[in-house]
């Protein structure tokens, strides 16, 4: 098996293969393009998203400046995802992102790791493993993603946590390393910061 096959296998490799460097930088050549576009180019920015990513649904948009090892290549968006300034995606191997999820800004989704033996880290060994993110999910400000890791569906994590374990749907979770705070319950349809009620109403639109 080649070091380009391993990408997506979780094998130790060598990133540092020609033949994963020329596909690579032609990927990381289109996403310059991305980040020099401007916010009145709309349809230019949704061109050359689908032009990168493996997959991208409806209505989604990234903020300028936003990085990526692959460009995106590796990337799966459901519909309607929104992510904030400075997203930085380690697309060594795949990452899924579910329907209506916001990613908050400066946050990073790492599906890369290296040996903690450093005879091998020397020899600029990697492996890589994937990383999913359920539907309607909100990461906050600066969170840290690391490889393997699944987020459920509903759960919103904190500013600045760093995620080292699986999390389940419908939880808040927040710290370094992340671990859940509380299940997502009825506190929550009635207020949506501190004291600030929401109104009733709200859910029957």
């Amino acid at each position: 098996m080649t070091n380009r096959d391993k990408l997506h296998t979780g094998d130790l490799y060598l990133p540092d293969d020609p033949a994963i460097e020329v596909e690579q930088k032609r990927y990381l050549d289109r996403l310059f393009d991305y980040n020099q576009t401007r916010p009145s180019q709309p349809a230019q920015q949704q061109k050359i998203l689908r032009e990168l990513f493996a997959e991208l649904g409806k209505n989604c948009y990234i903020e300028p400046p936003f990085h990526a090892n692959f460009g995106g290549h590796h990337v799966h968006f459901g519909d309607n995802v929104y992510a904030n300034f400075n997203l930085t995606l380690v697309d060594d191997t795949h990452i899924y992102v579910g329907d209506h999820t916001m990613i908050g800004p400066n946050v990073t989704l790492a599906t890369a790791g290296h040996p903690i033996n450093a005879e091998l880290r020397a020899r600029n060994y990697q492996y890589n493993m994937p990383i999913h993110v359920g539907r309607n999910c909100w990461l906050g400000a600066g969170v840290i993603v690391l490889p393997g890791v699944t987020i459920g569906d509903n759960t919103v994590v904190g500013a600045g946590s760093v995620v080292t374990k699986d999390l389940p749907d419908n939880v808040v979770a927040v710290g370094d390393p992340c671990r859940v705070l509380r299940q997502v319950g009825e506190h929550d349809r009635k207020f949506y910061f501190k004291d600030r009620r929401i109104d009733p109403e709200l859910f029957e639109k």
